[in-house]
């Protein structure tokens, strides 16, 4: 039961740390080239530079905001329970 419980609050802790690294690559793109939107790879717009670099930081913004819930979350739960969850 408690490994369930566990991958529950992991389920619900991505999704809000998917929307949370959603606002904070907004804000980075917006910060670092001036523009309010980052570019689609499928717009014509923009070459393969702008589209690569564009999702390079999307990609380590959201890997460093998922570390950090997973880590966070693993810690509470073993400061609750004295337990370490592994994958």
């Amino acid at each position: 039961m408690n490994k369930l419980t566990v991958r529950g609050a992991s389920a619900l802790s991505g999704m809000i740390g998917g929307a949370v690294a959603g606002m904070i690559f907004k804000q980075v793109w917006k910060l670092a080239s001036g523009e309010d939107e980052a570019p689609q790879a499928s717009s014509p717009d923009y070459g393969w530079t702008e589209v690569l670099v564009a999702a390079a930081i999307q990609g380590a913004i959201f890997a460093t905001v998922k570390a950090a819930i997973d880590r966070a979350g693993v810690q509470a739960y073993h400061r609750s329970t004295g337990e370490w969850v592994k994958d």
